[in-house]
């Protein structure tokens, strides 16, 4: 499944989690898929704060590592086996690498300003109606995205961003 990746600056520090916010509920009303994000805010001491959304692939290893756990832990110690499967899930799928990258993420906490935020998000399946009626409440600018070149003029539109496309 081809993920979209958005990269959206805000010019205050919550915005971007009023964004996330806004586009998860969009997943609960089924018109979108989120399959992973992360939210970067620099408060105005320059303090940087990440919230990442645990990705589909991290939940998925996570769950098949407790799994695993399970069956192998009944014979030893049922609890500890559970514990250490979705640990060692939990890891693996984060190996696996199938998120958002984290060097990106942080290049791009040292490029936002204290007092702004980022929005960094890898959506799949995405509508773009729907996506674009959920950001519109938002004013940004797209820091990055590999989304075709009318899909984001239509983004930035929506956005109030006038950057140009490249």
């Amino acid at each position: 499944m081809a993920s979209s990746l958005i990269v959206i600056a805000f010019d205050s520090v919550d915005e971007a989690e009023k964004c996330h916010a806004a586009l998860v509920q969009g997943k609960k009303e089924g018109v979108l898929q989120i399959n992973d994000a992360a939210v970067v805010a620099k408060d105005a001491d320059g303090k940087v704060h990440v919230r990442n959304q645990v990705s589909h692939g991290t939940w998925a290893a996570t769950g098949v590592g407790g799994l695993l756990g399970l069956l192998l832990g009944t014979v030893f110690f049922p609890i500890g086996g559970l514990v250490m499967g979705l640990a060692g899930g939990a890891l693996v799928g984060r190996m696996m690498d199938t998120g958002v990258d984290g060097k990106f993420v942080k290049e791009v906490e040292q490029e936002i300003q204290p007092g702004t935020s980022a929005l960094f998000v890898l959506v799949g399946n995405a509508d773009p109606t729907a996506e674009l009626a959920i950001l519109r409440q938002f004013k940004g600018k797209v820091l990055q995205t590999n989304l075709s070149t009318e899909a984001e003029e239509s983004l930035r539109k929506a956005l109030g961003d006038d950057t140009p496309v490249n």
